[in-house]
């Protein structure tokens, strides 16, 4: 019970010096920021736009529906300010700049990298949530459906500080504490975020974490999400594996958990893709006042998804990408073709 009483004291502390970081100098960090980036232009190392539009034949529900839309837009702009300060920037030109709750809410990366020495670097601003997968960390104009974990999680990306440590070749200790994820902007609960990325031979990499989250009644949930990254001579395979429990919750990887697995067969400028999910919650996962630990993933959720499709790169894999896609789900019965495109368009590039 000390050990708890101690840890919890520790997050208390924490999410205070955090909120008054947040409140007192974010117009500071978005001022120097701004005025860096004015004043660096020699060191602006790419930007580009990116953009992704579909035409989708779906039937939700039993419901027939067809529409032809425009996916993602964004700017992007990557630099340095010294040879040891990086910045990066991606803002997402089609999404809702601004609301009451959060003003950077297009707003995926905003932040400045300082490289302290060639094994440790600190990085403060913008940026994502440090939570393990690789469905997860994929950039989001790559992904054609999702989880229900990253489809309903708030926000994937928020204002937070990390530190990463490289303590082997392959090797990098990351720790984040951020704005909870939970929250849906600037509300005063935050994340403490733990994760290695690693090789644990050259064709296993991964992406691990523990989390500790808040949501904003200042109940805390865990997350152990285990990514693993398999690459093979023209196939790269997936898995995804996550548990997520209250103080009080039993059978890890059972109760509350997310398995998902994608498959990508190169052949040319072919791509032959397939990603297939199962996440579950069990109804029981309440507090004593009735509240569900997992904000997310509802109690009582089972849910099934699969998909399978192609991508063609007539150019190169960088510039434009055509695709056709088939996924199906559960929770609402939707079945659905898509059919678009990716392109890339470069202002500078060095």
């Amino acid at each position: 019970m000390a050990i708890l009483l101690g840890i919890s004291n520790i997050f208390t502390y924490f999410r205070v010096l955090i909120a008054i970081m947040m409140k007192k100098h974010l117009l500071v960090f978005i001022l120097a920021t701004l005025s860096i980036t004015l004043s660096a232009q020699n060191h602006v190392d790419r930007l580009y736009f990116d953009m992704r539009a579909s035409f989708h034949q779906d039937i939700t529900d039993g419901v027939y529906n067809s529409q032809a839309i425009g996916e993602y837009l964004n700017f992007q702009m990557m630099g340095h300010i010294t040879p040891n300060i990086d910045y990066r920037i991606r803002q997402r030109l089609n999404k809702k700049v601004f609301d009451e709750r959060n003003m950077f809410n297009a707003t995926d990366f905003m932040y400045i990298n300082w490289h302290a020495t060639p094994r440790l670097s600190f990085l403060a601003g913008k940026h994502a949530v440090l939570i393990g997968g690789y469905e997860y960390d994929a950039a989001p104009i790559d992904v054609y459906y999702y989880s229900q974990f990253c489809n309903n999680l708030y926000q994937g990306f928020t204002f937070g500080v990390s530190a990463a440590y490289e303590i082997a070749p392959g090797q990098r200790l990351e720790a984040q504490i951020c704005n909870s994820p939970l929250s849906l902007g600037f509300q005063n609960v935050y994340a403490y975020n733990l994760a290695w990325r690693g090789e644990v031979f050259p064709w296993w990499k991964t992406i691990w974490s523990v989390n500790f989250v808040e949501d904003t009644s200042y109940q805390m949930i865990n997350y152990v999400a285990l990514g693993n990254h398999f690459v093979f001579p023209d196939v790269i395979f997936d898995i995804d594996i996550m548990n997520r429990s209250g103080l009080d919750q039993r059978n890890w990887f059972l109760s509350d958990m997310s398995l998902i697995s994608k498959i990508i067969w190169s052949v040319g400028k072919w791509n032959i893709c397939a990603k297939a999910g199962y996440e579950k919650n069990d109804p029981g996962n309440l507090n004593a006042y009735g509240r569900a630990y997992d904000l997310v993933i509802a109690p009582g959720t089972e849910y099934i998804y699969a998909g399978c499709g192609l991508e063609w790169f007539p150019l190169d894999r960088d510039n434009l990408r055509l695709h056709g896609v088939y996924y199906w789900d559960n929770a609402v019965r939707r079945y659905n073709i898509e059919l678009g495109i990716t392109w890339r368009v470069d202002v500078i590039k060095r």
